[in-house]
């Protein structure tokens, strides 16, 4: 199959006569909280298993938001970024943690 038979790519924009260019897709930081209750252990599991960071990276991290109140731990564009949230958010409620996330916009 010859390339000339596929589709453009859905974010490559080009113009007669112009050069081809990439939208990007806006990013977003993933920004976790400190707090006096959660425990440093679920900053690290929640690290590993819903951002796959390796475990000297989320240990890092950890002792980062727990030090400095805050930390960058992800950018990603906003619908995976709300997810990620939303599944933190969830599993803090089960283990009665009230960590907190947040999401605004990368610079």
């Amino acid at each position: 199959m010859t390339t000339e038979t596929l589709p453009y790519s859905p974010e490559t924009i080009e113009k007669p006569g112009s050069e081809t260019r990439k939208a990007l897709i806006p990013q977003y930081n993933v920004i976790m909280w400190n707090d006096e209750v959660t425990t440093m252990e679920f900053v690290v599991r929640v690290l590993i298993n819903m951002f796959q960071k390796e475990y000297p990276t989320a240990e890092s991290l950890m002792f980062e938001i727990h030090s400095n109140g805050m930390a960058h731990v992800a950018t990603m564009p906003l619908e995976q970024a709300e997810f990620k949230v939303d599944q933190v958010h969830k599993a803090a409620s089960m283990e009665e943690f009230p960590f907190t996330c947040t999401i605004e916009p990368a610079s």
